[in-house]
């Protein structure tokens, strides 16, 4: 008997809490277990400390911006092969560039096509 496939975990982080609990009931009814936060230091302290299989990350977010946060994640060995989706209304190239330059997998904008991001999830890490 085969051992039962692996649940992926998701953390996913956006100041915005209507796109949180819209994401959040949408991944979870996908398969997926999923952590989440309103903001980039409560999201670092979850990634630091239960090492999500991806994490969905909001470019403009106060405090910490999702490229800080991006660049600070990857810059630890034990994180920088977590894949990161980053999610911003900044669809412009050099946004996208830096997007690239710090370590994101991945670069949608909103508003964002709940299908789409589900079948870039399932191309880093597979269903849940």
């Amino acid at each position: 008997m085969s051992p039962e496939p692996k649940v992926r975990r998701i953390l996913l982080i956006d100041d915005d809490p209507v796109t949180v609990k819209l994401a959040e009931v949408r991944l979870k009814a996908s398969g997926y277990e999923v952590w989440t936060s309103t903001d980039a230091p409560g999201g670092l302290e979850k990634a630091m400390k239960l090492k999500p299989d991806l994490i969905i990350l909001d470019v403009m977010m106060p405090i910490v911006n999702g490229y800080n946060f991006c660049r600070l994640l990857k810059s630890h060995h034990e994180h920088k092969g977590i894949p990161i989706v980053l999610l911003t209304s900044r669809s412009g190239d050099e946004d996208k560039k830096i997007g690239r330059e710090v370590g994101a997998d991945a670069y949608i904008t909103k508003p964002f096509d709940m299908d789409n991001l589900l079948n870039t999830i399932k191309d880093l890490v597979g269903i849940g």
